[in-house]
């Protein structure tokens, strides 16, 4: 039998994240653990199906979520091209920090 040789090279980027950032704790209790994992996401723009392939959630779930997020001004979306892109808003970034006006929100 012949030999068979290979490299293999270890997958990186975005979807490769081993230590993606936790969901704090009481974020998960105020807006449910799957609505604040998009959240905790949006730390940098994404699109739906961006954000389908790093929460592991179906496309209709992140979309529902995405709406609530919205209308609850934690995020916005702008179109890049062909695609929209949701993004935190200065309140959801202050949110999933903990904090508004550098205060702890203890």
């Amino acid at each position: 039998m012949g030999r068979h040789y290979a490299l293999v090279y270890p997958c990186s980027g975005t979807l490769a994240e081993p230590g993606r950032a936790p969901v704090p704790e009481a974020l998960g209790r105020l807006l449910g653990p799957a609505r604040a994992r998009v959240l905790v996401l949006l730390a940098a723009p994404k699109s739906t199906t961006h954000l389908v392939a790093l929460s592991g959630q179906g496309l209709g779930s992140v979309g529902r979520h995405l709406k609530v997020l919205l209308d609850s001004g934690l995020v916005r979306r702008r179109r890049a091209g062909r695609s929209v892109l949701y993004y935190r808003t200065p309140l959801g970034d202050a949110l999933v920090a903990g904090d508004t006006d550098g205060r702890s929100m203890e």
